[in-house]
Order: C-alpha cells, then structure tokens, then sequence
C-alpha cells in the first residue's frame, strides 16, 4: 500500500453499499436513518475512482443488513449500486439493486396542488418511470434530484 492510500478496513458483520452514485453517500445515510446520533458504526468513501462509474461513493454500515424497502429507495438514487452482506468477515450475498415498479411513503410530491400536501391521511405514492418517478395521485413527475424529495424521518 502507498502512501498515498486510505484503507478501510473490513467490517464484520453489516452490509457494504458499492457503486453508489459519486456524491450521493449521504443522501443513503437519511434513507437509512443514520444521523450518527444512534452511534452506529458507518464508514463512507466519496467520489472514489470507478472504473465503472468515473466516480463513486462506498458506504459501509457495521451490524446491519438492509429491508427491501430500503433498497427499492436506494435504487432511485444509486442505480447501479451492489449490495454486500457480510458475515463473519465474509461477503454471504451480493445483489444489484433493483428499480421497483412503485414507492411508498418516502418521497414528498413537489405539487403543492397534490392530494399528498393537503394534510389529508394519504401516503405518497410514485411510480418509477424510465427516467425517474411519476406521483400516483397528480401524476407530477419528479426526473431530477430525486433525493431532494426524500420523505424519511
């Protein structure tokens, strides 16, 4: 190893988000919840070289595996991203994510005409279109900076 390189070391058990958009690390940190107020163990490399990618961000998160939901949300914003679970040092599953048909309940509709606005109980909806998500309601389509309208607590 040069002088000139960081190593992370390896986590034990937990999940390694690889191939993420360069620039988007943190905006998986609020999908995960993760404020570092809970003292989870998390390391983030940004804008690394890819050879795949120009560049992009590494998140590692100790002691934790992902929902499904959680990786439907992933996929808007790091579409080419790897899932890597590990266990006792281990890499035991590693999956690309997958765009879902729809999302539920973690991105706000930017229509201020939107059902979804009107402090009625409805929980947003969107449907993942080919160049980024339309609102089940108003149909108002969200095509950059999706991130923007995370709705996550």
């Amino acid at each position: 190893m040069s002088e000139h390189e960081l190593r992370v070391s390896k986590i034990r058990n937990g999940t390694v988000i690889d191939h993420v958009t360069g620039g988007q690390a943190l905006n998986v940190l609020a999908i995960l919840g993760i404020d570092g107020a809970s003292g989870e163990s998390v390391s983030i490399g940004m804008n690394v070289p890819s050879d795949r990618l120009g560049k992009k961000d590494i998140v590692k998160v100790e002691d934790r595996e992902l929902s499904q939901s959680e990786v439907d949300v992933l996929s808007l914003i790091a579409p080419e991203a790897t899932i890597n679970i590990v266990r006792d040092y281990e890499v035991v599953d590693k999956l690309r994510v997958e765009r879902p048909q729809t999302v539920t309940g973690v991105l706000s509709c930017p229509n201020r005409n939107c059902i979804t606005q009107a402090n009625e109980p409805v929980v947003s909806k969107f449907d993942v279109v080919d160049d980024g998500v339309r609102c089940t309601y108003c149909s108002e389509i969200i095509r950059e900076d999706i991130a923007d309208h995370l709705d996550v607590a």
